[in-house]
């Protein structure tokens, strides 16, 4: 199912219309779509009437409802000093809850999709003038986007350490190739054996005067936060891409009862917190849905958590939860809404 090329594209939905905590969205449509690299496709998206687009920065996403009726969030790889398109990379992730499936299987060139205005919480600090950055995957797309920023700024001194499994699954591997980007950029090939794994150690041991961005999955970013623990904590800067894979197949349905409106809601084992509540009509602030913004924070009552954030601290934790990505080790958890 594609979206309804009848649709209004360029209007924005009204503020009035939205509710609370819900981002704007409106009708783009896809002009081109390629595969970059293994199960990695690009779209480029485009008011359909030719108007240039919201404008953005580097780091930003997209909230994308795909046409199975998801939400998927994905960054902005284009330049954003272009706003005539907006450009995104989706892995397809058959492990996965469904939405990336059905957006590299089902969108083509032609269709309308509804998007929000892009939203940022991963910047570019304003006053760092000196850049590492560390990708894993298809977490080169905000630094792909942030790389690009900084050529159009004049700016060169940035690093990229890219991870990923081979030259094959290596999205934008020909740009990162090429003179412009070539000398900035270190390739490390796992082939997917841990015992491949770069040994950040090195890098880190010393700290310098460089702001870290890293993207990728939750392993990476792992390795990266216990490796730089030393360094300035406002310095360190993580974006990501959600719960692994793997963690999908222990997931199992639970109820959340929420205590203000003595509701129970029902979240099935391929649903988020946030999915059912959403589901149920009720709204809770969210941005970054991969547990890494702490937007949609939510304090937590009762019950026993499983926390798969990387922003509460423990102490936080017997407290609060991140309905976007954490689920429930007892069979119900009481929510303070």
């Amino acid at each position: 199912m594609s979206a309804n090329p009848d649709a209004t594209a360029s209007a924005l939905t009204s503020r009035a219309d939205q509710p609370a905590g819900e981002p704007d969205f409106f009708k783009l449509r896809v002009v081109d779509k390629k595969q970059l690299a293994g199960d990695i496709y690009l779209f480029e998206l485009r008011e359909p009437d030719g108007k240039p687009l919201p404008p953005f920065t580097a780091g930003a996403h997209l909230t994308v409802q795909v046409p199975n009726g998801s939400r998927r969030n994905y960054s902005l790889c284009s330049s954003p000093a272009d706003t005539s398109c907006y450009q995104i990379a989706v892995k397809r992730d058959a492990a996965g809850r469904g939405g990336s499936v059905s957006m590299t299987d089902e969108v083509k060139p032609g269709d309308l999709l509804s998007v929000s205005e892009p939203r940022n919480n991963f910047e570019l600090h304003p006053r760092a003038n000196e850049f590492l950055f560390v990708a894993g995957g298809i977490g080169i797309t905000p630094i792909l986007s942030m790389m690009r920023h900084l050529k159009t700024q004049g700016n060169d001194k940035f690093k990229l350490i890219y991870c990923t499994r081979d030259a094959g699954t290596t999205a934008f591997l020909d740009e990162l190739s090429s003179p412009e980007f070539a000398a900035h950029v270190q390739l490390h090939h796992d082939n997917g054996s841990i015992d491949n794994a770069l040994d950040f150690w090195p890098i880190f041991e010393s700290p310098g005067k460089a702001h870290v961005y890293c993207c990728g999955p939750r392993g990476l970013m792992d390795a990266v936060a216990d490796m730089s623990g030393h360094w300035p904590s406002g310095a360190i800067h993580f974006e990501s891409f959600g719960v692994d894979a793997s963690a999908y197949a222990s997931n199992k349905a639970f109820t959340v009862r929420l205590d203000k409106s003595d509701r129970t809601v029902a979240v099935a084992a391929d649903q988020s917190i946030l999915e059912a509540l959403r589901g149920a009509g009720l709204r809770v602030p969210s941005s970054c849905e991969s547990g890494t913004c702490g937007s949609c924070r939510t304090r937590l009552l009762s019950g026993i958590a499983e926390h798969r954030d990387m922003v509460l601290t423990d102490e936080e934790k017997d407290s609060d939860i991140m309905v976007c990505v954490s689920r429930a080790q007892s069979d119900e958890l009481v929510l303070d809404l």
